[in-house]
Order: structure tokens, then C-alpha cells, then sequence
């Protein structure tokens, strides 16, 4: 064997076998040709001739193959019997070699005994012979006492071709010798044949070691299997461009455990440097050889070695490098790309197949992607492979579903490597269509808003990567999803459509049938989602370059016969499409195939038909006040896009000056009319009401009219001229501001009149009046103080935005007025049960019942009083109305608290109202965002002009508690709406759909991110007011001592900063939870927001990481812990601790979220009137904080020992309302 083994080092070997074969063959190679006939038979008179002739084959020249005139099997048989029975034998067979040795020296006589033979032209032998014969040479090997010496001969002949191995005839003479050594009925030396091939191999030009290597398991017997799959590993390590061959031989071989483990480690190193072309080849061999036990870990290894990535980059690269060079290097790099692109099809086609028929392998993939750790460690091909398990295996499918939703959650499947998928690998990803198609629909149907866009995003990517085929389907699927009635489904698709056609216009314009066919379930759509299916049909008729006529006619149809129809639902539709469609036809740039398009003038026909349009919505509404209003606010919202034409803006806006001034402006007179319901009174003027030329806004007199006569009589009586509703007055103010700002460049001053004049309303010092009233008098004064709510309220979104510091003290005035109608209001809804508010939203569906009310009013009995609030507020909490499940306790306390403050009012005065206007909040005008800049604002110096337009007085004006906590209401409400998705709940069919949006139109243009950018903005005001919170309760702790409760507390002053408190921490909760920062691109949002809190704790510019901006964020907000002032507050720090904590890789912060939430858990929680704080809701903020604090405590069972062995006891030894001196929350 050690001589062997020495044959095999190819530095000694290959050049003594060189020269030893170039001195034997060189003389055949250069030696002539025999004359022999051609393409005749050769005649030969020596014993191979002879004995060839009789056993059966005659031997030809030329082109002509060998024939044979009997069947293969009995030519062997009679030819071995001839040379044993010859008197020569076994000196005959050494005779026989020499003949077929002399007879192949010419290439064309061996080239015929390579080929196979062809049946003798005879009458006689025509039955006798299969229509295909073996080889001559073929048929020497199959008998026994030839076959060594014929394997000799061949392998001696080979090197003659090494240089020319494909002659003038095509054929490979190599390939042709090797051929005839493979699937031999028995080999009589494996050893020795072994070894020739071995050497052959050597000294072999590449092309021909690749067909001798790939041979191998054709050639040899199983016996010989270990012994050469030895041998190639040996090959494979001394020469790498051997590999595919090699492993293509050994993945044919019987081999065991040990050496296949061997070899696949030796061919794992290889994986990262070899071509593209030979990659399915070395996987193949890789995931034919695992075994169950060691398939992860292996499957890991391969896949850390697979990048897909770089080679999938490089024909990009080379493509845009190609535009500088010569046309034939461009033709070169394209065949490359084709050859890489078919190499990865092939590459995924091995994966497949190992995925489909290795269960091992299918169970080591979904192991190996699980366990991957970060976004920046996954791979396109793990979500490839992730497709292509749910395509296989039917089975496998909810698995793989529920590890993709759990990858994005976490942020480390971003849709980034989902488009490098599309891009790079565009043929793969085509064959996995239904797969991405069935994992997209799921995923949209999903909960989560991260999983809900990558399924949109599944949708986007597969319609610009595929061809018109696919684009059908897709658009199929997502037209499903608008008609299924899942509100989720809904909007994310239709947003997914409103993407679709914007960037791609021209491709879903074939499609435009499918999107019609919506039109026919607009009875299971929101406003917000009609607004988008008209956004969507609208682009597609007015395209540019588009002659979509046939689309406008079909708008133009349903539009009409939706405003002409008496149902407010219906006419509702009309507006909203009409309005919509107004958009499109008058837009200033346009949005189509990814490109941002100016658009030409309009033309007189143009002009004509948008005029024509807007008129015909306003005579179908001017009748119906909520249909008008709704008019109203569509056009102000179009408007506020600032997209509109400037000469459709123009003639809006000459309109609406004009009926605006008429309709609900008058001279600011004494009106002294004794047919009104109460005496008109100008109230809340913030100028001097002697000067010349001022106005009032017209309120109570057109209150007046609507209640006193039926509408539709006023609408009988009206025919001829419009009908003023004091329901229009807050929506045509909207549109009249933002039309001047729009063409005034944000300018407000044409209008700031209307910032301080008066409204006419009654004397508002109601006190205990109200219950004194008629029924229609109370209903007359709500419905009064309600219009004049949302008037100051649209006054506020007017002129917000203003810089001069004068304008702010009067929008911080206007914020005061607010309030203290709001307290009124109170009064005069608790005494008013069964009352209706007017709408103050005209874009709902169904109007939601009137809210429970609550009229009881506390009594001097103080047991009588906290039971009967006890039990109401159960009933009208605002946790009740939520739509959060996991913030139920924090918003319960809420009111809770807001019920405790009353009660407290109660006591001094038994009169005081039980009502919450958040249950009203679907009655009053929408704040904009932009009105939260307002908490910019400290202290404002007002000045008051005198009749002379000169300063007069100075006055401070501030942002004082009351106006904070309402406009933190407020904007708390709106981020609960838009960052935290309500349930996935399917809508049953053809059920109507319940308000759940009212007192969110406007709101509901933004995105989440929006929002959240909006939100992260008012960072630095919100920690502004959380640390006057924090100042303001310990300095009220120091001056009583650590007394919460001490006589010189202002307990309803004390109330108003705690609700404040724990809104402002609630709403670093929601800013901080939202789970959109697990995408990518939100991740720097995130970074400048703690930037901000930990600019707070350690002031400075630098840059810092992730988790050291995590860390002293957390530092910042954990010093609150001192000054919370109710368990409510408690337990919103300590969420929002969480939250900060849970974005940490560290997670180091178990110890400091163990040790607050025991302080609180070990805090004695008093109200500020001396009583303990208790009732159902402080036990559930209780039972959430002890279930947080045995989460994250070191020892659990120690601290339930502690508890149950120090806590208990003392609780048993206390008094009957006594509690635990060591746990005072265990009561």
C-alpha cells in the first residue's frame, strides 16, 4: 500500500510518468497510416483479425462503423472459448492485444472500435442482432482473460489525445475511452484499476480529470467506494478547482459516516470562494450527506457560508460599469449575468428538492433562521429559504408564518432584504409566487401594524418585479381584501393600491375593472376608506398620458346618483367622492409612475366641469345642514393638502368670504328681542366692544331660528336661498381660514377678527338654575354652549401656528374660554338626561347613541356618595369606551381619579355635577396637531389695545393647569388612536360598522409615523411639564413635611396636577412603545428622542450609542419615582421604565425595576382629603405592579415567603380597615 500511496503524489509521479509515456507513444502518434481500402472491410491475417472474424464482427475503415452479425453476448462467448481452445492460449491473448494495439494506431480504426457496432447487412443475421450494440472495445472488456490488458492498453492510448481531444468528426475521444470502462458486469482487478485511474488523474488536462473523476462511481464496484472517495478527498485539498467534479463523484458513493463527515468539512471551507456555476453542485453534495443529528448544525455552517448577496450584486456592478467600456464586454458581462442567474435558479432547485424529500434538512433550515440573533446577521436567502419551506410543505406553512411574524416583531426581518429578494432574485422569487402570495395575504390579515406592512410590502415588490401575469393576480388579491370587511384588511390594502398606482400607473391601468368592481361594496366602507378608493379611481381617469374616459363616466354616474339619494349615508358617499375627484381634476402636480408631475393650466372645458362639479354637490346639500358641513370640511381638508389649483382656490374662496360674512357675522349691537329663548348677551370679546366697526359671531340668534321651526319647513321655507344652520358655522370657518392661509401664504391677518370678537350668547352663571328649566330651554343651552365650544376650538387650529406673541396670549385666552365652557357644559349636561348634542363630525357612518349619562348629584351623605360613585363609574369610565385592552387599568384609574376629583368638589358643594366630557368627545370639533405647539408656550406677555390701536396694558398670560390637562386629553387620545391598533376583528356580513373613528377625520390623513414625528417634537415642552409635576409635589412633600395629606393642600388643585402627571407619562409611554421602531428607517426617530431625555440627565451634543442613550434615559425617568403621587401614576412610570428597558440588548435593568416597583408595592398611597386610596381600579393597578415586580425580582419565592410569612401576619393583627406596616398595600 505505501507504494501505491507514493504513486499519488503528484510532484513525483506525474513527471516520471510523463516522460515514460511520451517515450512509448510518441512513435505511434507520428507513425503513418496503414493503405487501407476506404471505408471498405480490413482484411487482417492475424489472429485478432482472424479470431474477430469468426466469433462474429467485421472490422472497417473509414467512416464505416464495425459490424457485428450476431448478438453481443454469444460474440463474447464464442471469441473466449476460441482463445482458450487455441493450442497458443495463453500466448494467444498476448497476440490478440497486439493485434488491436497495432489495429488502433490509426485514429479512425479506434475511433470505430469506440463506437458502437452496427448489425451486419445480411438477410441471415438480421434476427440475430439487437438494433444497438455495444462497442468493440466495449465487448473485449466484458471477457475476463482481455479485460486487464485492454484497461491497460486504453489508458496508455488516452495520453495521446491530451492535446486534440475533440477531432475533425466532433467526437471526444477521451470522453469515448472512459466511457467504455463504466458499467462493466465485473471488474477482475478493482485494485489495479484503481490505481490507473488514480494516476491517469494526475497527469490528465483539467476537461479530462472531470470526465474520469465524474465517472468514477459508473466505473468502480462498491467495494472500491471508501478507498477512492479517499483518495478524491486527498485531490480535493490539494487541488480546489476539482471540487464540483469530485463532489459530483462522492455524493455517488457509498461512504461511511466518518469519511463523509470528513469530506463534508473539507468542502464547507471551499463553500465562500468557489464560482456561482459550480455552488448547486458542492450544496448538493453538502445536504445529501447530513444526518439527523448533526442537520442544524451543519445547515448553520452552510448558511453563514452562502452569500447570496455579493455574488447577486456583482452583475449590477458590472452592468453600470459596462456603460464605459465597448459593446462586446457588454455582451460578455449579460451572458454572465444569464449564467449567474440560471446557476442561482439551479442553486434554489437543490435546496428544494433537499427541502421536499430530507425532512432533516427542512427541520434544519427553520432551526438554523431561528436562532439567528439580529437584523444585521439575517440574509436574503433566509427569507428565500423561509418561502420556499411554506411552498414545499403544506404542513410547515403556519410554522413558517409564525416565525416570520416573529422576526419582524423583533425588527430583524427588514423589508429592505425583502426588495433585495425581489431585486436580485427576481426568477426564484417567481417560482414562489403562491407562496408569497398565501404568506402576504395572511400577514395583512395580521394584528400587528410591522407585520401588516411587510405583507403590503410583499404586494409592492411582487408587482414591480413581475410581469403583467402575476400583477393581475395581485391585484386580484387586494381588491378581496377591500371587499372582505375586515377594517385592517381594508385599509392597508387600499393603501397598498393608492402606492401601487402613484408608482406604477401605466401597469395597473389594465386593471382598472377589478378596482371599479369595489364601487358595489361601498356600504361595508369608512369615510376614510372611500376617500381612498376615489383617491385611487381618480388617478387612473386623469392620468396623464391616459384617455381613461370611460373611468370618468362611470365616477360621474355613481357620484350623481349618490348625491341625489335622500339617505345621509349615501349622500355622504356622493360628497366624499365628488370632493375627492375634485382633487384629481384640479391638482397642481400629480403623482404617477414615480414621478412628481406639473400639471398645465387648466383649460376652459377643465375649469368648466370642476366648477360645474363643486356646484352641483353644494345645490344637493345647501338643504341638509350635516350634508353641507360635511362639503364644508372635504374642501378644507382638499385645500389644506395644498395641491389645489390656484384658480379653483380663487373662485372657493370667493364664495365662501362672501356667504361666511353673510351668514354668521353681524354688527356687535345691543340686541334686546324678546322671542329668543334667552336674553342675547356678546360674551368672550377680547377687544374693546365700543370700537368702530366691530363684529360678533351671530350664535345664538340662528340657534334660536333652527329650534324654533321644523328644518324641513325651514327647508320648504328656504328654496330659493340657502339654509344657515348654526351646525355649518365651525366647518365653514375651517374652510374659510384655510383657503386665506393657503392664498396668503399662512398669513392670517385678513381674518384675525374673528380671533377676538365676541360670540352672542346668554348670561353663563347658570349655577342652580338649570334644573328650573323647561326640557327644551336645557337642550336649547347645551346645544348653544356645545357650538360655541367648537367655535373657540376651530379658532385655536386657525391661529396656532401664529409666531407673534400677541396672537398667543389671545389663542392662550381662547384655551381658557374653552375650559371654563366646558365647565358649564358639565352642569347643564348633568341636568339635561336623554340629551342629543349636535354633531360636530359629519363623516360618520351611523351616529352613535347618546352616551349614558350620569346624573346624580353627590350628597352631603359622604358613605351615600362613594357608593353611588362607586357603582357609576363602572358604567361611564372612559376605559370603557377604549379600545385598548392592555392599558385598561391605567385609563380606568383615570377616571377613576377624574370621579375622586368630583367627589371631592361634592363635598363643598353638593351640587356639583357627576359628568365626563370625554364621553362627549365625538360632539366636539377636532383639534389639529398643530395646536400642541401651544405646549411650547411658558410665559406670554399679552398686550391690550386702546380704542386708538395703542398699548394700553400688559397683562401675563400662561398655560395654567387647566388648559395643560386639556390639551394633554387631547393629544393622549389621538396617540392612543393612531399608535395602538385596535384587535384584528372581522366585521360580520352585511352588519353596519360602528363609530369608532368619530372625532378622528382629520386625524386620520396622518400616517402613525406622522404622528409620532409630531409627538417626538413636543419632547422638550413635555419634559418641561413632567418636571414641574415632579418640582411641584416635592415641594408640596417638603413644606408638609412628607405629608401627603397635611391641611394646607389645595386638594382640588392637587387633583388637576396629578391627572396632568400621569397623562404626560402616559404619553411618553405610547411615544416610546410604539412598535414601528423596530423598522429600520425609524430607528434614528427613535436615537433623537432618548437623545432629548438624556440631554436632560448629562447635557451635551455628543453622539452616543443606542444603549448608553437607553441607559440614561432610563436614569432620567427613574428619578420621578419620588414624586408620583398616586398608584395610577405609579404604575405608568413603571410601564414606561419597561418599555425603555425592553429596547435594551443588555437588559440590564431587572434589579432597578425589581427595587421601584417594591417601593411602590411598600408605599402607604393616601388621597389628598386624608383617605386611602382604594376600589376596584387601585387593585388592579396593585395586581399589575405585584405581577411586574415577581417578573423581575431575583428570588420570587423569597419575597412570597417574605410576604406571606411578614406581610399576613401583620395584616391579621390589625385593626378591621387596618393593613400591613411592611406592605401598607396589602389591606
Amino acid at each position: 500500500m505505501a507504494s501505491k500511496r507514493k504513486l499519488f503524489k503528484p510532484h513525483v509521479y506525474r513527471e516520471n510518468l510523463t516522460e515514460e509515456l511520451a517515450k512509448t507513444k510518441r512513435p505511434r502518434t507520428s507513425g503513418k497510416k496503414k493503405s487501407d481500402p476506404q471505408d471498405g472491410d480490413i482484411e487482417s491475417s492475424n489472429v485478432f483479425g482472424h479470431l474477430l472474424k469468426a466469433a462474429g464482427i467485421t472490422l472497417k475503415a473509414g467512416e464505416r462503423q464495425n459490424e457485428i452479425a450476431v448478438d453481443g453476448a454469444i460474440f463474447q462467448k464464442k471469441l473466449h472459448q476460441a482463445l482458450r481452445k487455441h493450442p497458443s492460449y495463453p500466448q494467444v491473448v498476448e497476440e490478440f492485444i497486439s493485434g488491436l494495439d497495432s489495429h488502433i494506431e490509426n485514429r479512425d480504426q479506434f475511433r470505430n472500435c469506440l463506437l458502437p457496432c452496427i448489425p451486419a447487412q445480411n438477410q441471415e443475421t438480421n434476427n440475430a442482432v439487437h438494433s444497438y450494440c455495444e462497442s468493440l472495445i466495449k465487448l473485449l472488456l466484458g471477457i475476463e482473460i482481455l479485460q486487464p490488458a485492454v484497461i491497460k492498453l486504453l489508458f496508455e492510448k488516452l495520453p495521446e489525445f491530451f492535446q486534440e481531444s475533440v477531432g475533425s468528426d466532433g467526437l471526444n475521444l477521451p470522453r469515448l475511452i472512459v466511457n467504455q470502462l463504466k458499467w462493466l458486469d465485473r471488474i477482475v482487478d478493482n485494485k489495479d484499476l484503481v490505481s490507473m485511474i488514480m494516476q491517469m488523474v494526475y497527469v490528465s488536462p483539467l476537461s479530462i480529470q472531470h470526465d474520469i473523476i465524474t465517472s468514477l462511481p459508473e466505473i468502480l464496484e462498491d467495494s472500491q467506494h471508501s478507498e477512492i472517495a479517499r483518495q478524491l478527498s486527498s485531490l480535493l485539498k490539494e487541488n480546489v478547482g476539482l471540487t464540483v467534479p469530485v463532489l459530483d463523484a462522492l455524493s455517488c458513493l457509498n461512504l461511511d459516516g466518518e469519511l463523509l463527515s470528513e469530506v463534508r468539512q473539507s468542502v464547507m471551507i471551499s463553500v465562500s470562494a468557489v464560482k456561482m456555476e459550480d455552488l448547486p453542485i458542492i450544496v448538493k453534495f453538502i445536504l445529501h450527506s447530513i444526518k439527523a443529528t448533526d442537520a442544524t448544525e451543519v445547515i448553520s455552517d452552510l448558511r453563514k457560508k452562502l452569500n447570496l448577496e455579493s455574488c447577486a450584486t456583482l452583475p449590477s456592478i458590472q452592468a453600470s460599469q459596462n456603460k464605459l467600456r465597448s459593446q462586446t464586454q457588454a455582451s460578455l458581462s449579460a451572458s454572465q449575468m444569464s449564467t449567474n442567474q440560471d446557476s442561482f435558479k439551479l442553486l434554489f432547485e437543490v435546496l428544494k428538492s433537499a427541502l421536499k424529500f430530507q425532512k432533516c434538512v427542512l427541520e434544519g433550515w427553520i432551526k438554523a433562521i431561528e436562532s439567528v440573533p439580529s437584523a444585521s446577521d439575517h440574509k436574503v436567502l433566509d427569507l428565500i429559504m423561509l418561502l420556499m419551506i411554506c411552498a414545499t410543505s403544506a404542513k410547515n406553512k403556519k410554522q413558517i408564518e409564525r416565525l416570520l411574524k416573529s422576526k419582524i416583531q423583533s425588527g430583524s426581518l427588514r423589508e429592505q432584504l425583502l426588495q433585495n429578494a425581489f431585486r436580485y432574485h427576481s426568477l426564484v422569487m417567481r417560482d414562489l409566487f403562491p407562496a408569497i402570495l398565501s404568506v402576504a395575504q395572511s400577514f395583512v390579515n395580521s394584528a400587528d401594524p410591522c407585520v401588516v406592512s411587510f405583507g403590503s410590502c410583499m404586494y409592492k415588490q411582487a408587482f414591480t418585479a413581475f410581469d403583467s401575469y402575476y400583477q393581475q393576480e395581485i391585484v386580484g388579491a387586494l381588491v378581496t381584501h377591500v371587499c372582505g370587511g375586515n377594517k385592517v384588511e381594508v385599509d392597508v390594502s387600499l393603501d397598498t393600491l393608492t402606492d401601487l398606482v402613484s408608482v406604477h400607473t401605466s401597469s395597473v391601468v389594465p386593471y382598472v375593472v377589478f378596482l371599479k368592481s369595489i364601487l358595489d361594496y361601498m356600504d361595508n366602507l369608512g369615510p376614510q376608506q372611500i376617500r381612498k378608493l376615489f383617491y385611487i379611481l381618480s388617478i387612473l381617469a386623469f392620468s396623464h398620458g391616459h384617455k381613461n374616459s370611460h373611468i370618468q363616466d362611470d365616477m360621474h354616474v355613481v357620484i350623481r346618483k349618490q348625491l341625489s339619494s335622500t339617505i345621509p349615508k349615501y349622500k355622504r358617499i356622493g360628497i366624499i367622492g365628488a370632493v375627492t375627484m375634485v382633487g384629481s381634476m384640479a391638482a397642481k402636480r400629480s403623482k404617477e409612475n414615480g414621478k412628481l408631475l406639473e400639471r398645465e393650466q387648466l383649460s376652459k372645458e377643465q375649469h368648466r366641469q370642476i366648477i360645474s362639479l363643486l356646484e352641483l354637490v353644494f345645490s344637493c346639500c345647501g338643504q341638509v345642514p350635516h350634508a353641507l358641513a360635511l362639503y364644508y370640511d372635504e374642501l378644507a381638508n382638499l385645500i389644506q393638502k395644498g395641491n389645489l389649483n390656484l384658480q379653483i382656490l380663487a373662485w372657493i374662496k370667493d364664495c365662501v368670504v362672501k356667504d361666511f360674512e353673510r351668514d354668521f357675522v353681524t354688527d356687535l349691537l345691543q340686541i334686546e328681542d324678546s322671542t329668543f329663548p334667552f336674553p342675547v348677551k356678546a360674551l368672550y370679546g377680547l377687544e374693546d366692544s365700543e370700537s368702530e366697526g366691530a363684529i360678533a359671531i351671530n350664535l345664538l340668534p340662528l340657534l334660536s331660528e333652527s329650534f324654533s321651526k321644523n328644518l324641513d319647513v325651514i327647508a320648504v321655507e328656504s328654496k330659493d336661498k340657502r339654509l344657515v344652520s348654526p351646525v355649518c358655522l365651525s366647518p365653514f370657518f375651517r374652510l374659510l381660514r384655510l383657503c386665506m392661509s393657503e392664498l396668503n401664504n399662512g398669513s392670517m391677518e385678513d381674518i384675525d377678527a374673528l380671533l377676538v370678537c365676541p360670540l352672542y350668547l346668554t348670561s353663563l352663571e347658570v349655577g342652580g338654575k338649570v334644573e328650573s328649566l323647561s326640557k327644551q330651554e336645557r337642550d336649547f343651552l347645551c346645544s348653544l354652549l356645545f357650538h360655541a365650544v367648537n367655535w373657540f376650538r376651530e379658532v385655536v387650529n386657525a391661529f396656532c401656528r401664529e409666531e407673534d406673541p400677541n396672537v398667543k396670549g389671545k389663542v392662550l385666552t381662547r384655551l381658557q374660554n374653552i375650559t371654563e365652557l366646558q365647565c358649564v357644559l358639565e352642569k347643564c349636561l348633568a341636568a339635561s338626561p336623554g340629551y342629543v348634542p349636535p354633531l360636530a363630525n359629519f363623516d360618520s357612518e351611523t351616529l352613535e347613541a347618546a352616551p349614558v349619562l350620569n346624573t346624580t348629584f353627590a350628597t352631603k351623605k359622604k358613605n351615600k356618595g362613594q357608593k353611588r360613585l362607586k357603582s357609576d363609574s363602572s358604567k361611564n369610565s372612559f376605559g370603557d369606551s377604549s379600545q385598548l385592552d392592555e392599558n385598561t387599568e391605567v385609563i380606568q384609574a383615570e377616571a377613576e381619579t377624574s370621579q375622586q376629583e368630583k367627589s371631592i368638589s361634592a363635598e363643598k358643594d353638593p351640587g356639583t355635577p357627576l359628568i365626563q366630557l370625554q364621553n362627549y368627545s365625538a360632539y366636539f370639533r377636532e383639534l389639529d396637531l398643530e395646536v400642541f405647539t401651544i405646549l411650547h408656550c411658558g410665559l406670554l406677555t399679552k398686550s391690550v389695545l386702546d380704542t386708538e390701536m395703542h398699548t394700553k396694558t400688559c397683562e401675563v398670560v400662561q398655560l395654567e393647569p387647566t388648559e395643560l390637562l386639556f390639551l394633554l386629553e387631547d393629544l393622549y387620545r389621538k396617540m392612543e388612536h393612531m399608535l395602538i391598533p385596535a384587535p384584528a376583528k372581522r366585521t360580520p356580513f352585511l352588519k353596519g360598522k360602528g363609530n369608532k373613528s368619530a372625532g378622528f377625520s382629520h386625524l386620520c390623513h396622518s400616517t402613525s409615523q406622522e404622528v409620532i414625528e409630531h409627538a417626538a417634537e413636543l419632547l422638550k415642552p413635555l419634559c418641561n411639564h413632567t418636571e414641574n409635576m415632579h418640582n411641584y409635589f416635592q415641594a408640596l412633600i417638603t413644606e408638609n413635611r412628607g405629608v401627603i395629606d397635611g391641611p394646607s393642600i389645595n386638594v382640588q388643585e392637587h387633583q388637576l396636577m396629578s391627572s396632568c402627571y400621569q397623562r404626560l407619562l402616559q404619553i411618553f409611554h405610547f411615544l416610546f412603545a410604539w412598535n414601528g421602531y423596530s423598522q429600520h428607517e425609524n430607528q434614528g426617530l427613535l436615537k433623537a428622542s432618548l437623545h432629548i431625555l438624556a440631554h436632560r440627565l448629562k447635557p451635551g451634543d455628543r453622539e452616543l450609542p443606542l444603549e448608553d442613550l437607553l441607559s440614561q434615559s432610563f436614569q432620567y425617568l427613574l428619578n420621578f419615582q419620588h414624586s408620583v403621587p398616586n398608584i395610577y401614576c405609579a404604575l405608568s412610570l413603571t410601564q414606561l421604565l419597561l418599555v425603555i428597558a425592553e429596547k435594551s440588548v443588555a437588559s440590564l435593568k431587572s434589579k432597578e425595576i425589581a427595587s421601584i416597583t417594591k417601593g411602590f408595592l411598600c408605599q402607604s398611597w393616601m388621597q389628598p382629603s386624608g383617605t386611602r386610596q382604594k376600589g376596584p381600579q387601585f387593585n388592579d393597578a396593585l395586581h399589575t405592579l405585584l405581577t411586574i415586580y415577581m417578573e423581575y425580582t431575583h428570588d420570587i419565592l423569597k419575597e412570597i415567603e417574605d410576604i406571606s410569612s411578614i406581610g399576613v401576619p401583620e395584616l391579621i393583627r390589625s385593626s378591621k380597615d387596618g393593613y400591613s406596616s411592611t406592605y401598607p398595600t396589602l389591606t
